[in-house]
């Protein structure tokens, strides 16, 4: 009987365990994502950045910064950017964006810390005064297979 307990006992904990692996290292690797940038101060030139407010995301934190690479020509933006995160937590895109429709797209395909392998395509909408809305999907890949 003792023997039959301690038996029980093991596997109780092994399945426990396994649980608590799964649930504890789960996470999202695809879906929505909703993000809200404020680009106060952003004047469309090189090198200047928008802010993030809100995402979906938890990698996309508040306070993140959109740079920009290159500066917006009359009838749009056509720039590579990066979100820029804390410490080496970066994505790198692209945004085009036409100023007549104020409507555009940005896709990311890659980066580095939290964001290898990270890939995703939104469209670009203005909301009111300096605030714009990103909606689509996301993926993330494992490291090393985002080619």
């Amino acid at each position: 009987m003792t023997k039959i307990k301690a038996i029980l006992g093991l596997l109780l904990a092994v399945v426990v365990a396994g649980a608590y692996a799964v649930t504890g290292s789960a996470s999202p690797r695809s879906g929505e994502l909703h993000v809200t940038k404020d680009c106060l101060g952003y004047n469309f030139g090189a090198g200047e950045h928008c802010t993030i407010q809100w995402s979906s995301l938890n990698a996309i934190a508040s306070g993140m910064h959109v740079v920009y690479a290159s500066a917006a020509g009359a009838d749009g933006l056509d720039s590579d950017l990066v979100l820029d995160g804390p410490g080496n937590n970066d994505a790198f895109g692209h945004v085009t964006l036409d100023f007549q429709t104020l409507s555009g797209e940005v896709t990311f395909s890659g980066g580095t810390g939290r964001f290898s392998g990270f890939h995703a395509r939104v469209d670009v909408t203005h909301v009111a005064g300096t605030l714009w809305r990103w909606d689509g999907t996301y993926s993330f890949t494992p490291p090393g297979h985002d080619r």
